[in-house]
C-alpha cells in the first residue's frame, strides 16, 4: 500500500530581527538602573544612616575596580576644595599692578620706538595683558565675600596669638577689589624703578628700543616668577589657570625679545 505524503513547508516562520542596541545606549541604561537601585536602597534604609536620605551618585571606580554608590553628602565631601587662600588673593592683586606697569611701558612705544618691529611687540604685549587684568579684576570681585570671610578668620588667629598682623594679612585687605594699588613695587620681582621709567620716557629710537627690551625682559621674568610661586602656594583652580597662561605667554615673549637684542 502506498502512502502519499502531504506536502510540508520547510520554511521557518518569519522572524523580526532586532537591531542590537549600541554599546553606549546599553551603558547608559545600565547606569540608569544602578542609579535608580541606589535611590531605592537609600530610601529603604531605615537603620539610622542619615547620609542615605538624599539621591545616590554612582562614582566610577579605578581601572579594574567596581563603581561605588555614594550618597549626595559623600559625593560632595569628595569634591576637591579649591577655595582661594591668601596666596591667591595676593597674586591677583600684585599681578594687576605688575601688568599695569607693563602697559605704562608699552604705551611709550608708538611715539618713541625706533623700529616697527618693536612697536608691534609692544602692541602684542598690550593686547595680551589688558584682558588678563580684566580677568583678575573680575576674579577678585567674584571672590570678595571669600576674602572678607578669610580676613576675619585671619584676624582672629592673630588676636589669639597676640594681635600682631603680618605683611600677608595687611596686604590681603589693603585695597578694594581689583585695584592692586597698595602693594610695594619693590616686593614684586621684575618691576622697573621710577628712575628707569624716567630714562625710558626720555629715550628715542635705538636707545629706546634697547632700554625697552632690557626692562621688559626683566619685567616678564618677574611675572613668571610670581606665577610659578602661586602654583605652589595657591589653592584656586582659576588662579592656577591664569598663572599658567602668564607663564606660557611671557616665556614665549621673553624668547622673542632676546632675539631682538
Amino acid at each position: 500500500m502506498s502512502h502519499r505524503r502531504s506536502p510540508v513547508s520547510h520554511r521557518s516562520p518569519a522572524r523580526t530581527r532586532r537591531s542590537p542596541l549600541p554599546a553606549a545606549t546599553v551603558a547608559m541604561l545600565t547606569a540608569g538602573v544602578l542609579l535608580l537601585s541606589g535611590c531605592d536602597s537609600a530610601d529603604q534604609d531605615t537603620s539610622g544612616h542619615a547620609h542615605a536620605t538624599g539621591p545616590s551618585v554612582i562614582a566610577p571606580g579605578k581601572p579594574g575596580e567596581a563603581a561605588e554608590t555614594l550618597s549626595a553628602e559623600e559625593a560632595e565631601s569628595r569634591r576637591p576644595n579649591d577655595s582661594p587662600n591668601s596666596a591667591d588673593f595676593t597674586y591677583a592683586r600684585m599681578m594687576i599692578t605688575h601688568h599695569r606697569q607693563a602697559l605704562e611701558m608699552t604705551a611709550l612705544a608708538p611715539s618713541r620706538a625706533g623700529t616697527a618691529k618693536l612697536r608691534r611687540l609692544a602692541q602684542r604685549i598690550t593686547s595680551a595683558q589688558k584682558p588678563e587684568i580684566r580677568a583678575m579684576e573680575g576674579w577678585l570681585k567674584n571672590h570678595e565675600a571669600d576674602e572678607h570671610t578669610k580676613g576675619h578668620e585671619h584676624g582672629h588667629e592673630h588676636e589669639d596669638g597676640g594681635g600682631a598682623h603680618g605683611d600677608d594679612g595687611g596686604h590681603a585687605h589693603s585695597a578694594s577689589p581689583g585695584t592692586g594699588q597698595d602693594h610695594d613695587h619693590d616686593a614684586m620681582p621684575g618691576m622697573a624703578t621710577q628712575a628707569q621709567l624716567k630714562k625710558l620716557r626720555a629715550a628715542r629710537g635705538a636707545n629706546f628700543d634697547a632700554l625697552f627690551l632690557r626692562l621688559m625682559i626683566t619685567h616678564h621674568a618677574g611675572a613668571v616668577t610670581m606665577a610659578t610661586e602661586v602654583l605652589s602656594d595657591g589653592n584656586n583652580v582659576q588662579i592656577e589657570e591664569m598663572a599658567n597662561d602668564v607663564i606660557a605667554q611671557q616665556t614665549s615673549e621673553i624668547q622673542r625679545m632676546r632675539k631682538m637684542t
